[in-house]
């Protein structure tokens, strides 16, 4: 379950907009917001993938404010690409690598602004600190997303991963004036494709329980380390999503693909 969902009002619950226990409602008792989510498994689960939504557009929109509206662009000249976009933008079609030629057919109205990577940099540092600041185990994988491991700090925060997770976010909307998403999960996998479930502003969980089957309908291309040659095979196959991979015969997939064959499913 995730962001908003309010079936099951006895599952335990967090309240994205305080960052308390939101009670049976399908609001935040404490304060009114409608943003809950709800999990089973919500306070047993630790490790969690944090993404900064539009990261570098939404600096540029924190600076200044008079772009809140606009449809943003970060990227080169005509023949450069896109580095980023705003939601926007998105809404448009412009997507992250996209030609900028064809990103300003999508979004002629677009304001189109060079990469500042110092100051997406620094930003970035402190966004990093603040992780620290919860837990040792912070894996970072670019300037503006990482993987934390909470486990082992419920007493030190007195409160559960998630709820801790929870105020972070709330801290980098007031103290760094961006918003970011969140998956939480019992490993890294799981973690970073819940934390894409819901963007911007996600909080979202997948548990044990479902794993198996939150995965089955995905591609194959979703899983780490199936660059394009791998995809291309598993293609030619028959294999096409997960679930395809969880009904073959381990045997049989170790033989087509050696060690990669054998991964845990």
């Amino acid at each position: 379950m995730t962001q908003g969902d309010t079936v099951g009002a006895a599952l335990p619950g967090l309240c994205l907009d305080c960052a308390s226990d939101p009670g049976a409602g399908a609001r935040c008792r404490s304060c009114g917001s409608p943003r809950l989510v709800r999990h089973a498994e919500l306070n047993e689960l630790s490790v969690a993938h944090l993404d900064c939504d539009a990261f570098y557009a939404a600096i540029e929109k924190r600076d200044d404010p008079s772009l809140a509206d606009r449809p943003l662009i970060i990227g080169g000249g005509r023949r450069g690409v896109v580095s980023t976009a705003c939601y926007i933008a998105r809404i448009r079609g412009v997507r992250s690598a996209m030609p900028m030629f064809q990103a300003m057919k999508l979004c002629p109205d677009a304001v189109v602004l060079p990469p500042d990577m110092r100051k997406y940099a620094e930003v970035g540092r402190q966004i990093r600190a603040m992780m620290l600041e919860l837990t040792p185990l912070v894996e970072p994988l670019s300037i503006d997303e990482a993987f934390m491991d909470l486990s082992g700090t419920q007493s030190l925060h007195r409160a559960p991963p998630a709820r801790t997770l929870a105020r972070l976010i709330l801290r980098l909307d007031r103290e760094v004036g961006i918003s970011a998403s969140i998956g939480l999960a019992p490993n890294k996998f799981l973690a970073k494709m819940a934390s894409d479930l819901d963007k911007p502003r996600g909080f979202s969980v997948v548990g044990r329980a479902e794993a198996r089957s939150f995965l089955a309908a995905r591609p194959v291309s979703a899983i780490w380390g199936v660059g394009p040659s791998l995809h291309n095979r598993l293609l030619a196959d028959g294999l096409r999503t997960i679930a395809d991979l969880q009904r073959a015969d381990r045997g049989d997939l170790a033989r087509r693909y050696g060690a990669n064959g054998l991964a845990p499913r």
